[in-house]
């Protein structure tokens, strides 16, 4: 398995924009903690503080396809680098100025969520000039994956660290700083300088424009609702047993099943469709779900947990593939772009729905509203299943060719994005 990973790292190029894509993203990664803690040391409420992070959120779901489009259609150096500075500058303003003019903060804070680089669809649109073969870029998705669960899980404690070492307002300019210098690492590598989108037709939906997409793009709002809400359900479940720590075993219990799925999915080839192995897997997730709604004792609950997990980085990893396999000519940045985005609003949604959801039925029926969406992902995957089918066949290797299930003669696996 190590192996594995092992050769995709010694890649030319690969560990470093692997590395500076995860530092890039730690502004976004941290984006809502980071916010809270300097609110409340600059006096304000949690209701601001949740407001500030909810327009950042936004603005973020807004921003990254349009950026990602930008991406695609002026390559990667031009649009990443004057973003993520653009962003710092938004995080910037709001240490500086604090929340003594409110609608300053929120403007800065939504420059930095609009702003916010689309490195995460950038990197998987590289992926594949920089390895070649198909196995190698499949296994780089997994490994992808896996890395996101490591930096939000690292990131938010760097803040805390940088909180308690020093001061929030310190925290929000070295994150930010360090955004801005992993962006630079990335753009400034062969790769990404050298990267250009396939020649596009002229639409204004772009990405969305495939059937197919979209299709998976219904479902991952459902898989981002789940994950939302369980992290709420997560802290009424600590509360009802009387101890915060609880939370943050839970939390690190569904990051560890994630790490652990994912690196167990990306070690082996898979044969078949990625299509109908994602409705598989999605149909492993949703039944994992189901049994939080039992809320045991903590140990239980904690195993229940890291079991909830396991399977959401192969369903991530395995949806890349598919979201590759389904991009229209031209688009791949912003379809990745895409998929983050929709991931993020179904989140946010899963915790706006889970609060009440608590509130009215206890603990219990926040987890429920988990495996509900679980389950409602798995019925829009079975639903669409005939336009998922449009690919036909398993990809294979086209050189100097961009993926296009949408427009192209010949199905073929991206693997020439270079100019």
């Amino acid at each position: 398995m190590a192996a594995g990973y092992l050769d995709i790292l010694r890649a030319r190029h690969a560990a470093r924009l692997l590395a500076g894509t995860l530092v890039g993203r730690l502004p976004n990664g941290t984006a809502p903690i980071a916010i809270v803690l300097f609110t409340r040391a600059e006096g304000g409420s949690y209701t601001l503080a949740g407001a500030l992070a909810a327009a950042y959120g936004v603005a973020t779901a807004v921003g990254q396809p349009l950026l990602g489009r930008a991406v695609d259609l002026y390559g990667q150096p031009r649009v990443q680098l004057p973003a993520a500075v653009v962003s710092a500058l938004g995080m910037a303003v709001l240490a500086v100025a604090g929340l003594g003019t409110l609608p300053l903060a929120y403007a800065a804070v939504m420059v930095a969520g609009l702003f916010t680089p689309p490195l995460e669809g950038g990197l998987r649109a590289l992926w594949p000039s920089v390895l070649g073969r198909e196995d190698r870029v499949h296994r780089a998705y997994a490994m992808d994956a896996v890395a996101q669960e490591v930096m939000f899980t690292v990131g938010p404690l760097l803040v805390t660290v940088l909180v308690s070492l020093w001061s929030p307002v310190a925290a929000l300019l070295v994150i930010n700083a360090l955004g801005v210098l992993g962006a630079l690492w990335v753009v400034l590598s062969e790769p990404s300088r050298a990267w250009r989108s396939a020649p596009r037709e002229a639409h204004w939906l772009g990405a969305l424009r495939s059937p197919g997409l979209l299709a998976l793009l219904g479902a991952f709002f459902f898989v981002g609702l789940a994950l939302g809400s369980i992290t709420v359900a997560g802290v009424a479940y600590a509360d009802d047993h009387g101890r915060e720590s609880v939370y943050g075993w839970l939390m690190a219990a569904l990051g560890l099943g994630a790490l652990i799925g994912g690196s167990l999915y990306g070690a082996r080839q898979w044969a078949g469709a990625p299509e109908r192995r994602l409705r598989g897997i999605v149909a492993l997730l949703a039944l994992c779900y189901l049994p939080l709604t039992l809320t045991p004792g903590v140990a239980a609950m904690t195993a229940l947990a890291a079991l909830a997990g396991v399977f959401l980085a192969p369903a991530i990893a395995c949806s890349f593939i598919v979201v590759d396999r389904h991009a229209p000519r031209g688009t791949v940045t912003e379809a990745f772009s895409w998929l983050v985005t929709t991931f993020g609003v179904g989140a946010a949604a899963g915790t706006a729905v889970a609060g009440p959801a608590v509130q009215l039925g206890g603990t219990a029926q926040g987890f429920a509203v988990a495996g509900a969406g679980g389950v409602a992902a798995l019925l829009v995957l079975l639903a669409t299943g005939r336009v998922l089918a449009a690919p036909g066949r398993t990809p294979e290797v086209v050189a100097g060719s961009e993926n296009d299930r949408n427009g192209a003669a010949e199905p073929g696996f991206s693997s020439g994005h270079k100019a």
